[in-house]
């Protein structure tokens, strides 16, 4: 079952996904176009969820934010509860004051969060799914305000979740984690042309020092590391998902030379480019 609103001028679109036996989004084939960030909900018992070619558990009850360029399959997507909406529907970098996830529970360095929710936590998620089933189904001049605001609660709930499961320093206040949520919003920007943390420490008025004591104090990965992570899954994708070159990808990742490319990638998977579409094609 689908429930879907588009508002008609702005194009917004919120989409509610129940026991969809064919619920899947690969970016890079039949959606590309189709920008969504998605709330999945696995009320069912644990299974594997597939994110750009790469399997994970997805524990029982748990809540997993994805991004609008991952591609995913779910085990079972018949136990999925999923929340899709594109930018028009609402901003999460306009609203970011808001709702606080831009750069941590969207665009973060953790990588994929599994936000586990104990009784309480299932109760109040199943309250809000129940309250957006009634809206979706209540067409007046306010339906669009009740879904936004609706929307913006979920993804309030989910963060704070998420902040409580993963983020477990204490000395990682608002503030520094404000910067590490900004540093990694501009990554997810500019990642394809700037390859330095001086580029990114700059547009923070903060030092590449600075930025390395936070992010030990968040998850003992360097600023550096962020970086190459996020160009090595890119690589990953795009050696997936499409037929470019390495030639081509390299170009399109900021790199002026393809063997330089190469030796990066293989540094960071231990395959070359050529060897790794084979092995994930077989």
């Amino acid at each position: 079952m689908k429930f879907q609103y588009l508002e008609p001028v702005s194009k917004g679109e919120v989409h509610l996904i129940i026991n969809e036996a064919g619920f899947d989004r690969l970016f890079f084939q039949h959606s590309h176009l189709e920008k969504f960030l998605t709330i999945a909900w696995n009320k069912g018992a644990k299974q594997e969820i597939t994110i750009d070619g790469v399997k994970y558990d997805f524990p029982e009850q748990s809540v997993l934010p994805l991004m609008v360029n991952q591609s995913f399959q779910f085990e079972k997507p018949e136990q999925i509860v999923a929340w899709q909406y594109n930018r028009s529907f609402y901003c999460i970098v306009d609203h970011d004051k808001e709702v606080s996830c831009v750069g941590f529970l969207f665009y973060g360095s953790t990588g994929n969060m599994f936000i586990r929710l104990n009784e309480e936590e299932q109760k109040k998620i199943t309250l809000l799914f129940e309250i957006f089933i009634e809206e979706f189904n209540t067409v007046d001049n306010i339906q669009l305000e009740m879904l936004r605001m609706l929307l913006k609660r979920l993804i309030i709930i989910t963060t704070r979740l998420a902040k409580g499961q993963y983020v477990a320093d204490k000395n990682l206040t608002d503030d520094k984690l404000d910067i590490i949520r900004r540093y990694n919003l501009l990554v997810e920007k500019h990642f394809r042309l700037q390859h330095q943390v001086q580029f990114y420490a700059e547009l923070l008025n903060r030092s590449p020092k600075t930025l390395s004591n936070l992010f030990a104090i968040y998850n003992h990965k360097s600023p550096l590391a962020v970086i190459q992570e996020r160009i090595v899954l890119e690589a990953k994708r795009l050696l997936i998902y499409t037929d470019k070159s390495a030639k081509e990808i390299a170009y399109d990742l900021g790199f002026d030379d393809a063997a330089y490319f190469s030796n990066f990638f293989k540094k960071h998977t231990s395959f070359s480019p050529s060897d790794f579409r084979s092995a994930k094609s077989a």
